[in-house]
């Protein structure tokens, strides 16, 4: 008789449901099985999907705008002395960052630990900056606009986040988070310098295009801390909004 085996199929279909259904699953996330061996593949996926909707706003994260992405200041210095050379840049925009794309997927799901690889075709900034100190034998104190163009640029993030329960649902809270970048072509420059100084101008461009990737260096430390703000605040967002059952079960 073939009843009983359609009231098991039916009573597992209710179990599915029930429990598929126990949230309302977002539309900006990809839900992965822990056991398929495929996982990181599909963690990939999801988060390709979470940066298409972040491109277009994802209202119930508070991003209603996704660039551009704004550091307040970061600075370097290059050399000792009183005349070592300054540089502050502040009320830095950023435009570009959103249309990254998830590379690669590492994880251990059984310590909530993920590590991240994404890819960005280019980034362009803008600043306002003032400088102080001698450059090339130029007296280069000044301010004006900073410009720059980065292409090429390959991130990696890792984190760690713990578990806890909320009415029953498992939320994740950040408890670490790392992240490195590199850049492959940059072009930068300033313009507008005070005082019209078209010297001063000449010899900022001529030394920021000729070590590039050097001043890149320089600057490393300062915006790594500030991305790393910026990204742990976006995700720990993320964190509080979904469920850990909503991305893997």
């Amino acid at each position: 008789m073939i009843y009983p085996i359609f009231k098991q199929v039916h009573l597992l279909l209710v179990v599915f449901v029930s429990t598929t259904l126990a949230f309302d699953q977002p539309y900006f996330v990809q839900h992965c099985y822990k056991a398929d061996p495929h996982v990181n593949e599909c963690l990939k996926d999801s988060g390709n999907l979470l940066a298409e909707y972040f491109r277009r706003g994802i209202p119930e994260l508070g991003v209603t705008e996704a660039e551009p992405i704004l550091i307040d200041d970061i600075g370097i210095s290059l050399g000792n002395g009183p005349d070592g050379y300054r540089a502050s840049f502040h009320n830095i925009e950023a435009y570009g960052v959103s249309n990254l794309t998830v590379t690669n997927v590492r994880s251990d799901l059984d310590t909530y630990q993920y590590q991240i690889s994404f890819y960005i075709p280019r980034i362009t900034a803008k600043a306002k900056y003032k400088s102080s100190g001698v450059l090339i034998l130029v007296k280069a104190s000044g301010s004006g606009d900073y410009w720059g163009e980065y292409e090429g640029v390959k991130v990696k993030i890792y984190f760690k986040a713990q578990p806890h329960k909320i009415q029953g649902d498992t939320y994740l809270s950040l408890e670490q988070m790392k992240l490195d970048f590199s850049v492959k072509n940059i072009k930068m420059g300033v313009e507008n310098v005070h005082d019209g100084n078209t010297v001063l101008q000449a010899a900022l461009n001529l030394f920021i295009n000729t070590n590039a990737q050097d001043l890149l260096k320089e600057m490393k430390p300062d915006l790594k801390k500030k991305l790393v703000a910026i990204m742990s605040n976006f995700i720990q967002n993320l964190f509080a909004y979904i469920p850990y059952e909503a991305w893997v079960s």
